[in-house]
């Protein structure tokens, strides 16, 4: 049996559900409290932990250590139990991929993780990525090295819509003025975003979402969890690495590869990938943590394959007073 086929036990999507959403009841526990940092640090604490409780032998290609100094889930970190007959993965997480949103009790915040056989998921300590995203209907029509008016066009084509029907989704940041003058000016629709651009990025593949692009420059780690759903949903990612240090800079100076168009492919190879969200706050795709009387929380999670096609939504109920491994990550 290959490794390939070895990690997707069919148990292990469950076991993944069980760390996101550890760390998204944490991270919960901020929600609207006005300190993002204390969030993501419950996030992160929680998420590893509970990965000790999955007999996986993983390592992290894609963490939170590189860009918010964290001292878990950095680039190069061995996780998992790495018992008898573990799986040799890499781990693409994103603990809290809203964290502003949750800081604010804002919406589409989510725990996040990816995981495919070993020297498949993008390795980058790059901080920054342009990106461009669309659902399954407009795969194929968009070019990130196309100027992104003819991107809108051909996908507007691509889904039978007119340009003024169109809804391009962006990340709010002053570095985007332009490209949202350019959606103005072509009469498209704008849904602006806190933060957390994997929840974006999906929900160009959700009809219900009524996004249909989302462009801008947002975290490599992001597009590398973004790129793991839409290859289960068969939607489309483009990037390109955007040099925002100095090191970074310098790296794309001696590296003419450096801005090559990155596919979806190649931010998440291979034909089997598991990629897991637990809702923080509501959103598009999932509702948030509730918490219930008598410490009992409810969370809303989504667990996808890419060789199946599965697409599994998980209401759980869990009551803390029974489950010491989650409640000790909230001390």
């Amino acid at each position: 049996m290959s490794n390939e086929n070895k990690l997707m036990d069919r148990d292990l999507g469950l076991e993944l559900a069980r760390v996101t959403e550890t760390a998204a009841i944490a991270a919960a526990k901020w929600l609207g409290r006005g300190d993002k940092n204390a969030a993501d640090q419950a996030a992160v604490t929680g998420m590893r932990n509970m990965f000790e409780t999955v007999n996986v032998d993983g390592i992290v290609v894609i963490g939170e250590g590189e860009k918010d100094e964290a001292p878990m889930l950095y680039i190069g970190e061995e996780i998992g139990m790495a018992g008898p007959q573990a799986s040799s993965v890499d781990i693409a997480v994103d603990p809290l991929d809203g964290t502003t949103s949750t800081a604010k009790g804002l919406s589409n915040a989510i725990s996040v993780i990816a995981i495919s056989a070993k020297g498949n998921l993008f390795n980058t300590r790059n901080f920054y990525m342009d990106k461009i995203a669309v659902g399954p209907k407009a795969k194929g029509s968009i070019n990130i090295e196309k100027p992104l008016k003819e991107n809108i066009k051909n996908a507007a084509k691509a889904l039978g819509k007119s340009i003024e029907d169109m809804t391009i989704t962006i990340l709010e940041r002053e570095r985007h003025e332009s490209i949202i003058e350019q959606c103005r000016e072509m009469g498209c629709r704008i849904k602006l975003f806190s933060d957390g651009d994997v929840a974006a990025a999906i929900s160009t593949c959700f009809d219900d979402s009524g996004v249909d692009m989302m462009v801008g420059i947002g975290g490599c780690p992001e597009g590398v969890l973004a790129a793991a759903a839409l290859k289960c949903l068969g939607g489309e990612i483009q990037g390109r690495l955007t040099p925002t240090t100095s090191e970074e800079i310098s790296n794309a100076k001696a590296d003419p590869s450096y801005y090559n168009v990155l596919s979806t492919d190649d931010l998440a190879a291979g034909d089997d990938i598991l990629f897991i969200a637990t809702g923080v706050s509501d959103g598009d795709m999932l509702k948030g943590v509730r918490f219930m009387p008598n410490n009992v929380v409810k969370t809303h999670t989504v667990v996808m394959r890419s060789a199946t096609g599965t697409l599994r939504f998980i209401e759980a109920v869990h009551d803390m007073n029974k489950k010491p491994s989650y409640a000790k990550v909230e001390k």
